[in-house]
Parts: structure tokens; C-alpha cells; sequence
């Protein structure tokens, strides 16, 4: 677990659903995801799990996409941690989900998304079979880039357990616990309590919450000592009651940090949470100037 009282505020923008007509904030093109990016850097964000649209807002599995979105926040938010996500719910291909792992030079991802089984969503399924599991786990572990390791429930983190007795899973661990969405675990005590029994020695975890569980899931993290996913990703609405479509990726990411402060915890800059995790740190030199790595997000 991580020590100290700093908050990993792990930002998701985009996904794969979310579309303008209904949810005008979300960033689309690489210049527009980078310039949200730096707006929630700013505003206490210190990773960035990232997908890829094309300009019609369709979800892309391509390198290049990719390569052109990771170099723009690279350039708009060195300091930031790069995640890259390897999601299948649009194709099954291991070549194309791992496709965003190419990624080279000083845009490279430090860390990927790795679904550790199948679920539904509420728009349709998303297929992870042994196979590509392991397939994935390799891919990363050869390119030297770190899974994030995505579990919706705890037969999920139990099959993480058996790839790390497998040596298919190597540390550092860090875990995505995502509550909420339908057909997976809900937000209860019971369940995050089994969640975090479940976690292997020395795993980083944070909670995410699915639409409006997302609230109640970095509240809940945030009380327990762990760190939190915030995004349009996940969530199209700052408030569910009117479901208001004036969200944005930083508001989100403003509210997550302001519920942190009001238990006592401060974000964590991006060196800090690669020091949490367990990742080496890292220097993007741009146009820009250097990118800092070190504790203060007002000097860099």
C-alpha cells in the first residue's frame, strides 16, 4: 500500500462511449485532449489513462492515433504519467488492442490498461479471455511498461493473484477497482472491504465509479487511504439527480481533489506517484522546455 497522505488523482477523458451530443466537454482531436490534459494537471490530476478517437469521435485502435495524441500531451503535460488503455470491448484482434504499446520515444506510455476478465457494460460486453490476458501481460512486460490493472470485481483480483503465482504478473501492482457499472460489483463497504482483502502485498489500488456511483467510489478510496480515477470516461455528469451535461474533465477532477483536502490528503504530483507506484521516474524534454519530475506541480 502507499505511504504517506498524497492522492493519485488518475484522470480518464475520454473513453469509448461518450459522444458530444451528449456530452459536449468531451475532448476528441490529440490537440484538444492535450490542452484538457494540461487544464487538469493544473488542477491536481498526475496520471492520464488515455484512448484514442478518430475526428468523427469513433474509437480507434491505431499506433499512429495514438502515437499523435500520447506526443501531444507529452508536450502539453510532460510531468504527467502516461497510460495507454489496451481495452477490447470494440475489437478482439491482440494485435490491435496492443497496437497503443508502440508508442516510442519521449511520448512512450509507462503504463497500460489490463482488464482482467470479461464483463458487461450496459452498452455491450467487453471480452478478455485467458489468452489475450496473458497475451497483453507479455507485450507490456517486454516493452518494460507496467499494467494498470483493471478489476470489476474480486474474482477479478483473485485471477490477478494467480498470474503473479504464474509469474505472468510482475510488480509493481497497481489496481483499478471499478465499482458500479451493471452487471459488476456495486459501491458497498462489503464490497470494497472484500476488494481490498483480496489485493496482493505491496499493490497500489485506487476506486473508480461507474457513472453516478463515481462520487461515492473516490469518497469512499479517499477515507480508506487509497487513490482515485476521475473522468468523462466514466461519468458524463457533474451532477446525476439533473443530469446536467455541463461537466468537464476538470471539474471532476476539481471535485476529487477538494474531497480529498476536506479529509486531510493533498494530490500527488506526478513524481510522487511514480514513487507511490513503483515506476522509475522520467524526463520529457520538449519545445516546451524540460519536464520536471519532482514535488512541486506549481513549478513545473
Amino acid at each position: 500500500m502507499s505511504e504517506g497522505n498524497e492522492i493519485i488523482v488518475n484522470l480518464c477523458p475520454t473513453g469509448m462511449v461518450p459522444r458530444r451530443a451528449k456530452v459536449p466537454a468531451v475532448p476528441i482531436t490529440p490537440e484538444e485532449i492535450a490542452a484538457d490534459v494540461r487544464r487538469c494537471f493544473e488542477a491536481g490530476a498526475s496520471m492520464v489513462h488515455l484512448h484514442a478517437r478518430d475526428d468523427d469521435e469513433e474509437p480507434t485502435w491505431r499506433g499512429d492515433r495514438f502515437a499523435d495524441i500520447c506526443s501531444a500531451v507529452a508536450d502539453a503535460a510532460p510531468e504527467i504519467v502516461l497510460v495507454v488503455t489496451t481495452s477490447g470491448r470494440n475489437w478482439s484482434e491482440v494485435e490491435k488492442r496492443a497496437a497503443s504499446l508502440d508508442v516510442a520515444g519521449r511520448a512512450k506510455p509507462e503504463m497500460a490498461s489490463l482488464t482482467l476478465g470479461s464483463m458487461n457494460f450496459a452498452s455491450g460486453p467487453s471480452i478478455n479471455s485467458p489468452e489475450t490476458i496473458a497475451a497483453l501481460a507479455t507485450a507490456m512486460r517486454e516493452r518494460g511498461i507496467v499494467p494498470e490493472l483493471e478489476t470489476f470485481d474480486v474474482g477479478m483480483i483473485d485471477y490477478a493473484n494467480y498470474l503473479i503465482s504464474r509469474g505472468i504478473l510482475q510488480p509493481p501492482y497497481y489496481f483499478n477497482v471499478l465499482l458500479g457499472s451493471r452487471g459488476t460489483a456495486a459501491v458497498s463497504a462489503a464490497n470494497a472491504a472484500a476488494a481490498l482483502a483480496a489485493l496482493p502485498d505491496g499493490a497500489t489500488w485506487a476506486f473508480a465509479g461507474i457513472g453516478r456511483a463515481q462520487v461515492a467510489a473516490n469518497t469512499l478510496a479517499t477515507s480508506l487511504g487509497g487513490h482515485v480515477r476521475v473522468g468523462l470516461e466514466d461519468n458524463p455528469y457533474y451532477d446525476w439527480h439533473d443530469r446536467s451535461a455541463e461537466s468537464t474533465n476538470a471539474r471532476l477532477v476539481e471535485r476529487a481533489v477538494r474531497i480529498a483536502r476536506d479529509v486531510g490528503r493533498e494530490p500527488a504530483t506526478p513524481g510522487e506517484a511514480r514513487r507511490i507506484i513503483g515506476l522509475p521516474a522520467v524526463s520529457r524534454a520538449s519545445s516546451a522546455g524540460p519536464a520536471l519530475d519532482g514535488p512541486s506541480r506549481a513549478a513545473a
